[in-house]
């Protein structure tokens, strides 16, 4: 099942721009996912077990490397857009 994912990420840091450059760039590693960065969120679309996988993967890569971030998320499974 195809889903898709909007997500936001706020760092608790005045750097904060770079990091969610970085986050967004880690992102794009995941070469099963499409990843559509916009001005204010990021839009991960392709399987459920993958997109899930990435989100579990990137939230803990980001307090580990970072610390604490808010990540805003919208989960709409069995949508992709046309």
């Amino acid at each position: 099942m195809v889903t898709t994912v909007e997500i936001s990420m706020y760092p608790f840091v005045e750097t904060f721009r770079d990091l969610i450059k970085e986050f967004i760039g880690k992102l794009h590693d995941y070469s099963k996912l499409q990843v559509k960065a916009g001005p204010t969120s990021t839009v991960l679309i392709g399987e459920h077990d993958d997109v899930m996988t990435c989100l579990t993967e990137m939230m803990r890569w980001s307090f580990e490397r970072h610390g604490q971030s808010v990540f805003v998320t919208k989960i709409l499974p069995g949508y992709a857009p046309t």
